[in-house]
């Protein structure tokens, strides 16, 4: 346990520096968009969060810099805000994490790893791997939303077949296990575990593909109010919304992508991301289907009719590797649908883990028997409201933070994000 916590926050760590090492100080503290934090903010707060959790929390010991725990806290400061703040400069911050990262490594040597919930089985220090790799995440965004040259490279991403495009999986009626009670690092939305009762219904074999998205372009898709819901067709039109993010036509009318400051033309079967929910489900109602629930989901990606199991992944219980998943950066995109055969779940459903988060129907809620763990901040005081659940994670989410149960979640109108969807629809009486 030990080695594999060592393993995870190393890599985490590698990531956030590699993520702030290739730019210079003025990038580094500007604001690449009110949306997101400026990058030194992330690096500092990453390590102050390992100091509360880690250094205070289960080592017990003095603080580094409690100083800085408002500055840092992302609940008090939003972050439009946060530039205008006396945050650490990018020396300072990365002498903070790495002080609190040697000061972790003695915490971890002393460690029994069990005795209460908060250090059972490793959770605290796997909950900061976590959130680590979601501020990774994040920064990633960042770095798609800033200006200027290319500063991260990665080889492309493999390809696939158009085989699967169109085609639809059955997932029949029946009862299948939702969430979970035995995964040690699982987060507090993700748990308990129950019984959920579906009817049948079919999902999608891959996610919805460039090509696809721009035949709903072409048949007038955000120019028809029909379409769009009473929300959403008022956030395009004060948003201006015309294409996916990042999106750019030639004056030939060929479409291009802009990804991490290089501008390439679409590959036609790849997954389409930076769609917000809205449009998303405008592109569900003109293709006469939906967005799939978020128990939907989760069945097509775990359920095994064989056993009735529940399943940690779509492929069996094993970590994600290249076979099964894009994920972790290693590519800067998504892979054309089809190109991880080895990661289809039972039912042959594909690219489930990795690619893009897909957008489901639902709004993010507790489950039966939920209880905050262990502050009431991660998930507790984001319950209602208009958010939409976000399932599978994407090419820049780091497998220790993603998994079968693995709950994201979001406003409708966010795009920055890496996500797309796939669609599901009701069975018709001769399919049940």
């Amino acid at each position: 346990m030990r080695g594999r916590i060592a393993e995870v926050l190393t890599r985490a760590r590698q990531r956030s520096l590699g993520l702030t090492d290739v730019l210079d100080e003025a990038e580094l503290v500007a604001q690449h968009s009110r949306l997101m934090s400026p990058l030194v903010w992330d690096l500092a707060h990453i390590g102050n969060q390992e100091e509360l959790w880690l250094v205070r929390d289960v080592g017990r010991r003095e603080a580094v810099r409690s100083d800085i725990d408002e500055l840092y806290d992302a609940f008090k400061h939003a972050r439009a805000n946060r530039p205008a703040l006396p945050l650490l400069d990018p020396t300072q911050a990365r002498g903070y994490v790495g002080t609190v990262r040697e000061k972790v490594w003695d915490v971890l040597e002393a460690s029994a790893l069990r005795g209460d919930a908060l250090v059972d089985g490793g959770f605290a220090f796997g909950m900061i791997a976590q959130h680590e790799q979601q501020h990774d995440e994040t920064m990633l965004a960042t770095h798609q939303l800033r200006s200027g040259a290319a500063v991260l490279h990665a080889a492309p991403a493999p390809t696939g077949t158009s085989e699967l495009v169109g085609r639809e999986i059955i997932i029949p009626a029946g009862e299948f296990t939702m969430g979970t009670s035995t995964e040690p690092w699982a987060l507090d939305n993700e748990r308990p575990a129950h019984r959920r009762q579906l009817p049948g219904f079919a999902i999608d074999a891959v996610p919805v593909t460039n090509e696809q998205y721009l035949a709903f372009l072409a048949d007038g898709g955000y120019d028809r109010p029909e379409l769009w819901s009473e929300s959403g067709w008022a956030h395009r039109r004060e948003a201006g919304l015309v294409a996916p993010q990042f999106w750019e036509r030639d004056t030939d009318g060929q479409w291009f992508r802009r990804s991490f400051g290089v501008l390439t033309p679409l590959r036609p079967n790849q997954p389409v991301v930076h769609v917000c929910w809205f449009e998303a489900e405008a592109y569900a109602t003109w293709a006469g289907k939906r967005l799939p629930t978020e128990a939907e989901w989760e069945k097509a990606a775990r359920y095994d009719p064989a056993t009735g199991a529940a399943r940690r992944y779509p492929w069996g219980d094993t970590e994600p590797d290249a076979r099964t998943a894009n994920l972790g950066q290693r590519h800067l995109e998504p892979a054309e649908v089809g190109a991880y055969p080895a990661g289809a779940s039972p039912a042959g459903v594909h690219q489930l883990i990795g690619d893009v988060w897909e957008w489901t129907a639902s709004g993010f809620d507790p489950y039966p028997g939920f209880r905050a763990f262990p502050y009431d901040e991660y998930s507790d005081v984001f319950f209602g409201g208009d958010y939409r659940v976000l399932r599978g994670g994407s090419f820049g989410t780091d497998p220790v933070a993603c998994r079968s149960t693995f709950r994201n979640w979001d406003h409708p109108i966010r795009r920055q994000i890496f996500a797309g969807f796939r669609l599901a629809r009701d069975l018709h009486p001769e399919e049940r």
